[in-house]
């Protein structure tokens, strides 16, 4: 399996050959692919992240909206908002450069590596603080039950 970057994906939403490009994927399919569900799906629609084709009342997804769910997801995954994620992704222009989006791409990951940083900071604080309660724990129940605290063990 290949992971592809964030920017490789937002690069090739538009640089796909025409019959790739127009190959459609129901919304059952794209669930399955993507692991989500199709709520999840029709949610990301109502927020102005997916846009699918309509042929009555099926949901046809294109190669675009196929990649703007992987940046979703991958957003979602390192902890953006959705409204983060919908900025950065909004800024994508085919025939630009995209500087615009990288930076504000690469302000807000460095905002949220911060921010994980700390949160990683405070869960390594509680784990040690859990461990050790644990292990007092266990020695007040060994003097107190050296029979029972043996046959647990």
């Amino acid at each position: 399996m290949t992971l592809t970057t964030t920017g490789q994906t937002v690069a090739n939403i538009n640089n796909a050959p025409k019959d790739i490009a127009d190959d459609f994927v129901r919304i059952g399919e794209m669930a399955k692919t993507f692991g989500v569900t199709l709520r999840t799906l029709r949610f990301y629609e109502d927020k102005g992240l997916l846009s699918p084709k309509r042929d009555g009342a099926t949901r046809l997804y294109t190669r675009r909206d196929r990649a703007r769910l992987k940046l979703i997801l991958l957003g979602r995954k390192v902890g953006f908002s959705l409204r983060e994620v919908k900025q950065i992704i909004d800024l994508y222009d085919p025939a630009g450069s995209n500087a615009r989006q990288l930076r504000l791409a690469l302000d807000k990951s460095e905002k949220q590596l911060v921010r994980l940083n700390k949160q990683r900071a405070l869960i390594d604080d509680a784990i040690g603080e859990l461990t050790t309660m644990i292990g007092t724990v266990r020695q007040l129940l060994s003097e107190r039950h050296p029979a029972q605290s043996s046959a647990t063990n």
